[in-house]
C-alpha cells in the first residue's frame, strides 16, 4: 500500500471500529430488552418525549416542555433502578462503546469539522509503518543507548572525548523529551555521517510516541518529494495534502538527512515555509545534517539558516563512524546507558 491510501485505509479500519462498537451495543440491548421487556418500553416513551420536547420549543410552550422533562426524568430514574434490580448496573447499552470519545470513532470534530487527534495519530502510524518505522524503534530507542560505541579518547581539536560528548547528546536528547510539554525548543543535530544522529532522532521519536504524543518523521528527501509531487500533482492530491497538512500540525516533527535533497526553488522556499510556521506556532522540530555549521549557511538561505541558529539548540557530533564499529565489532567496552 503506497502513502495515498493511507487515509482511506485508516478511515475504513476506523468504521469497521464504529459498526462493530454499535452492533455490540445492539446485541447488548436486545439480550437486556428481552430479559427486561419493560426497559424497551422506557426508552421508547424516552425517545417520544424527545420529539414532543423539540416540536414544542417552535411554539413556545415552556409549561408544557418543563411537564415533560419532568416524566423523562421520572422515567430514567425507573431505567436506572430497574437496570440495578435486574443486572446489578453491569449492562449499560445507552450508548455504543467507543474508541475514542471525542469523535466517537468518526474521525472528526465539531462544526465545521476538523480532524481528531485519534485520525491524525492514526494516519502517522500508518505512515510509519508504510517506512517500516515501527520496526526500527523497537532496537533504536534510550535504553538501548550504548556508550560502548564511543571512544573514550580525547580528540583535541575537541576537547573532549566522543563518549563523553555522547553522554551530553543523551541528556539533551532526554531534557528535550522530558520538558516537551513545558518548555517549546528544536533540536538541530548535525555532524558526519554514521555517528549516531538518526538513531538519536529514533530514541526521540519513539518516547515521545510511547507518550501519546504525534510525531512524523520524514527524511528531507521525502518530504522534498511530497512538495514537488503537490505542486506538480503527480499523486494524490488528498494524498499529500495530508501529509503535508500533517507536517504543519504533529506535535514533533523530526526531518533526517538535511542536505542529502535536490534542493530546488521550490522545495528550498517550502522547507523554510515549514520551519518558519513551526516556529510561529511553537510546534517543535528535530532536524539532522551530515553538514557542519559553515556548510550550512552555504547550502542555504540566510533566512532559513538565521532561524536555525536563533532558535535551534544546536548538537554537535564527533568521532568514529559507529555503524563500522557494529559491523566488525570493534567495541570499546565499558559502561552501557
Amino acid at each position: 500500500m503506497k502513502f495515498k491510501n493511507a487515509y482511506r485505509q485508516v478511515m475504513r479500519e476506523m468504521q469497521a471500529e464504529r459498526d462493530n462498537a454499535i452492533a455490540v451495543c445492539d446485541a447488548r440491548r436486545k439480550e437486556i430488552y428481552e430479559k427486561a421487556p419493560r426497559l424497551a418500553e422506557i426508552e421508547r416513551e424516552i425517545g417520544e418525549a424527545g420529539l414532543k420536547i423539540a416540536r414544542l420549543a417552535i411554539s413556545g410552550d415552556e409549561i408544557a416542555i418543563a411537564n415533560i422533562r419532568k416524566k423523562t426524568d421520572a422515567l430514567k430514574e425507573e431505567r436506572l433502578l430497574l437496570m440495578q434490580k435486574s443486572f446489578r448496573g453491569k449492562k449499560d447499552c445507552s450508548a455504543p462503546k467507543y474508541s475514542c470519545k471525542k469523535c466517537n470513532d468518526t474521525g472528526y470534530i465539531g462544526l465545521p469539522a476538523t480532524a481528531c487527534v485519534c485520525l491524525k495519530q492514526r494516519l502517522i502510524d500508518e505512515y510509519y509503518s508504510l517506512s517500516n518505522l515501527r520496526e526500527v524503534l523497537r532496537d533504536e530507542n534510550f535504553a538501548a543507548f550504548d556508550m560502548r560505541l564511543f571512544s573514550e579518547k580525547t580528540i583535541e581539536s575537541e576537547g573532549l572525548s566522543p563518549r563523553l560528548n555522547m553522554e551530553t547528546v543523551f541528556r539533551v536528547a532526554n531534557k528535550f523529551v522530558q520538558n516537551f510539554d513545558r518548555e517549546f525548543g528544536n533540536l538541530l543535530l548535525y555532524g558526519e555521517t554514521g555517528l549516531g544522529k538518526t538513531f538519536v532522532c529514533h530514541c526521540i521519536a519513539k518516547e515521545l510516541l510511547d507518550r501519546g504524543r504525534t510525531v512524523l518523521y520524514l527524511t528531507v528527501p521525502r518530504l522534498c518529494k511530497v512538495v514537488e509531487d503537490s505542486r506538480f500533482k503527480r499523486e494524490s492530491v488528498a494524498s499529500t495534502d495530508e501529509m503535508l497538512e500533517a507536517v504543519d500540525d504533529v506535535d514533533l516533527l523530526i526531518l533526517d538527512d538535511l542536505g542529502t535533497e535536490i534542493s530546488t526553488i521550490i522545495t528550498s522556499a517550502a522547507l523554510f515555509d515549514i520551519i518558519n510556521q513551526r516556529l510561529i506556532s511553537r510546534k517543535p522540530t528535530v532536524i539532522s545534517t551530515n553538514f557542519t555549521t559553515n556548510e550550512l549557511a552555504t547550502q542555504y538561505s540566510d533566512r532559513i539558516v538565521s532561524r536555525f541558529l536563533g532558535n535551534y539548540q544546536m548538537v554537535k557530533f564527533f568521532g568514529e563512524d559507529i555503524r563500522v564499529k557494529k559491523k566488525y565489532g570493534s567495541v570499546n567496552f565499558g559502561r552501557k546507558i
